[in-house]
């Protein structure tokens, strides 16, 4: 994966900056010493996540029963709970039924072919993921003789909230309800994989920082793109003609349904 071009910032900056920075570093920045800067970077963020030692929370942080949560960018956000750490997304529903290519994308772009849409900048979401120790694979490869290679990437488990209107009550599901076999009619049975996404040379200025490609649109996919950011490990077509995907409309609320997402990295248990 190419890399961010990285610049050092005033230690005045606010979290947002230092996490951009651990971002780039994390995609692997030439520094002198990336190892100790990102550590930094990270402890920096974290321990905002953390309540102070009277029991106040600080001005960047907000304390709900025992988890912490820390703005990493516009509707984007660290939830720390002890050693637990979850990414929360602010999105809304924009399509209930048809052929899909991803659960959620940012908003203006695939509003078409996703369910959900957010006004987010898919690199705050990257950044959460590596905060939550998620560690980015590969995404989807093409090779010339027409195999393709599966995404790589921790495993991402998808929690969907919202607030049922009619019924008055806050309902929690898998993500993965929302998403339906077109042929067999069942649920999607696989959780995402944390690909990374690529970075790309801008092509009108060639001089600027690279382009993350998943701010195309390509957030949570469901079929697989090389741009993704999450996406599914299995063999998922992206032609229209081909698309194995669809929108389980019964279970999805109205469009326009504020919908809060919780990605939790499935991190492997550490062998005694």
């Amino acid at each position: 994966m190419n890399t961010f071009e990285q610049r050092r910032s005033p230690p005045a900056l606010k979290v947002l900056i230092v996490g951009f920075a651990l971002c780039m570093l994390t995609l692997g920045c030439e520094d002198a010493s990336p190892a100790r800067q990102a550590s930094t970077a990270e402890d920096s963020l974290i321990a905002r996540a953390q309540p102070d030692a009277d029991g106040k929370d600080d001005a960047e942080g907000e304390k709900t029963a025992d988890t912490k949560k820390v703005e990493i960018g516009k509707n984007v956000w660290l939830l720390v709970d002890g050693d637990k750490r979850q990414v929360m997304v602010q999105a809304e529903v924009c399509l209930r039924e048809g052929m899909l290519e991803h659960l959620m994308c940012r908003q203006r772009t695939k509003e078409h072919e996703a369910v959900l849409s957010a006004d987010v900048d898919a690199r705050d979401i990257h950044k959460g993921l590596i905060l939550a120790k998620a560690t980015p694979g590969k995404t989807v490869q093409f090779k010339e003789d027409g195999t393709v290679v599966p995404p790589t990437g921790t495993p991402i488990k998808v929690t969907l909230t919202y607030k049922d209107k009619d019924k008055n009550k806050t309902v929690t599901v898998p993500g993965r309800d929302w998403i339906r076999d077109f042929k067999t009619k069942k649920s999607l049975d696989v959780d995402w994989v944390f690909a990374g996404s690529q970075l790309l040379e801008n092509p009108l200025e060639k001089d600027k920082p690279p382009l993350y490609a998943a701010n195309g649109g390509d957030v949570i996919c469901v079929s697989n793109f090389e741009g993704a950011m999450l996406d599914l490990p299995v063999n998922s077509s992206k032609n229209n003609a081909e698309l194995e995907f669809e929108a389980f409309t019964e279970r999805i609320p109205p469009i326009g349904t504020a919908v809060t997402l919780i990605l939790e990295p499935i991190l492997e248990k550490k062998k005694k």
